[in-house]
């Protein structure tokens, strides 16, 4: 049986802990994130809860719990999205609402961690979205762990793929309490239209949008790119802010490490940001949750 755990996938690694591989490795294809592993998803036509579980554990029963195979008819069969959850005691897809997310959200280490570290099931569906109108770009404020966080704008020429996390009230509770930065905004899909792998529309979704606006590039005025390397992001904003290279310089590991260890220091950081002039507000209109 193939390993489908984070670590046998390559996808274990929370930028939490690993601030410089911010925004972690992200899930390419439909999957549920469950008991720290990783089921892939059948992007059928009708809703997410008829979508089928690739479990492939005929022998070996639910990673992580220690259950049986399904009982009844073929253990190999795929079991509905919904009732698979039923099996794992957690909430079907109706109870829960789509969090699109334009950095670490989009891994699944990073939502494991954020869900496990609150004592909560990290059983979550997760698919790529294809959404237009939504930039990435980089939030102007320097985060708890020391990175500088992904970011969206209104962008009416954006095409982007980004995942969206199905999260059941509990756990939209718990990953709000580490978004302390963003404001969580209900976007419609009227407006900005969503694409399931599927082919079918989603109606709409929610997103953190961050309350210190975005970064512009020094050379262009534009939304600095977010969502890459960070390692490269922090070299580029020390090369261009002597401020930044005398506070947090003179490399990326020095400022992971300082900004980490020190709210004061993020914060004057944040402060240079928009002494440099480059926090810009992000565009997007004040759109109300769902």
């Amino acid at each position: 049986m193939t390993d489908r755990s984070l670590r046998g996938l390559g996808l274990d690694g929370a930028p939490a802990e690993l601030p410089l591989t911010y925004p972690g490795r992200p899930v390419t294809e439909p999957a549920l994130l469950t008991g720290g592993h990783l089921l892939p998803l059948r992007a059928d036509p009708g809703p997410l809860g008829g979508w089928r579980v690739v479990t492939g554990m005929a022998d070996a029963g639910h990673p992580g719990t220690g259950s049986a195979p399904p009982p009844g008819g073929d253990p190999t069969a795929e079991p509905a999205l919904d009732a698979f959850l039923d099996r794992l005691r957690a909430a079907r897809t109706a109870a829960r609402r789509p969090v699109l997310a334009v950095g670490s959200n989009a891994s699944p280490a990073q939502l494991h961690h954020k869900l496990t570290l609150r004592g909560m099931l990290a059983t979550v569906p997760m698919v790529p979205v294809r959404v237009r109108g939504i930039g990435v770009g980089c939030s102007a404020h320097i985060g708890l762990h020391g990175y500088v966080a992904a970011a969206p704008y209104a962008d009416p020429a954006a095409r982007h793929t980004l995942v969206a996390g199905w999260l059941d009230p509990a756990q939209l509770a718990a990953v709000d309490q580490t978004e302390f930065n963003y404001r969580r905004v209900w976007l419609p899909g009227g407006s900005f239209p969503m694409t399931l792998p599927s082919g079918e529309p989603l109606g709409g979704a929610y997103l953190y949008v961050s309350l210190h606006g975005v970064l512009a590039d020094p050379a262009t005025g534009r939304p600095r790119p977010g969502g890459g390397d960070q390692g490269a992001l922090l070299t580029a904003l020390l090369a261009a802010s002597p401020e930044l290279r005398a506070l947090l310089g003179p490399g990326p590991e020095r400022w992971v490490e300082r900004a980490r260890a020190d709210e004061a220091v993020r914060a004057e950081g944040r402060a240079v940001f928009r002494r440099a002039g480059w926090a810009r507000p992000e565009g997007l209109p004040e759109l109300h949750h769902e």
